[in-house]
């Protein structure tokens, strides 16, 4: 569905009034954060390896678990959401737990007008990340931007097949083609089911070749590429858990491509 609404309003204004309740959630659990547990899972542990004093860009860190998870590990890091509630929260959750990171409130296009070229040895998104961008030449190219020669981007992110689905999985609602922007309304969140918020959001569907196209169009050069039969959250309808932090959607078992992950790097000149 096309709209002409304004997708970044709309979209911050909803991740905002998510903030707290996602603060407070068992899905996020802050406290036992807090007490040193990670946020991270081991398909990105996998791909990034040692970070142990990298420069490392977050994109789309909302309240900044993932992000200060790396900074524990011994990266440098710079977090970035456009929701400005979000990034007070990681600020305040940064100064709790005594881990030094660097947060800015910006929507990713705009990070070009705020960081200087090449001043990141990893740029990193995960998990539900590239849906809420409508452009992903415009992303791709921010990425190269932000990366020194030899950097690279780590991305883990759902599969786009299982957005062309209905809420339950029992039919087909959407192309797995980006066919412009999709309008919906939601109720409640993923990690907050029963906060009662209702808000309208935007996204696009993006194909695993738009995103590969993307990278590729500047002149990154394409490291590893996988697919996964499972969700390390069970934010899927009938969610079940099949082994060690991997859920798959109950009725389809391990037939259906959950994530898939991408380690793209920067020319050296």
């Amino acid at each position: 569905m096309s709209t002409d609404l304004p997708y970044l309003d709309l979209n911050r204004a909803m991740w905002n009034d998510w903030t707290g309740p996602h603060l407070e959630s068992a899905f996020y659990d802050v406290e036992a954060f807090k007490a040193g547990r990670s946020s991270l899972n081991q398909p990105e542990l996998d791909l990034l390896g040692s970070v142990t004093g990298q420069r490392l860009l977050h994109l789309q860190c909302h309240f900044g678990q993932d992000s200060l998870s790396l900074a524990r590990l011994g990266a440098r890091v710079t977090g970035v959401d456009l929701a400005d509630q979000a990034i007070a929260a990681a600020r305040q959750l940064s100064q709790d737990i005594g881990v030094p990171a660097e947060f800015i409130c910006s929507d990713v296009y705009s990070l070009p007008g705020q960081l200087p070229a090449g001043q990141f040895d990893v740029v990193y998104t995960s998990y539900g990340v590239l849906g809420w961008l409508p452009d992903l030449d415009r992303w791709a190219a921010v990425v190269a931007h932000c990366l020194r020669p030899g950097g690279r981007l780590v991305l883990v992110e759902f599969h786009p097949v299982v957005w062309m689905y209905d809420s339950d999985f029992t039919r087909v609602d959407h192309s797995y083609f980006n066919q412009g922007s999709i309008l919906e309304t939601e109720n409640g969140s993923y990690a907050a089911p029963g906060s009662g918020s209702t808000h309208q959001s935007i996204t696009w569907n993006h194909s695993l070749s738009e995103v590969v196209s993307s990278l590729l169009g500047q002149g990154l050069s394409i490291s590893s590429f996988r697919e996964y039969d499972y969700s390390p959250y069970p934010i899927f309808a009938n969610a079940e858990l099949v082994g060690e932090g991997q859920y798959v959607v109950g009725p389809l078992g391990r037939k259906l491509p959950l994530l898939f992950s991408v380690v793209a790097e920067q020319g050296v000149g």
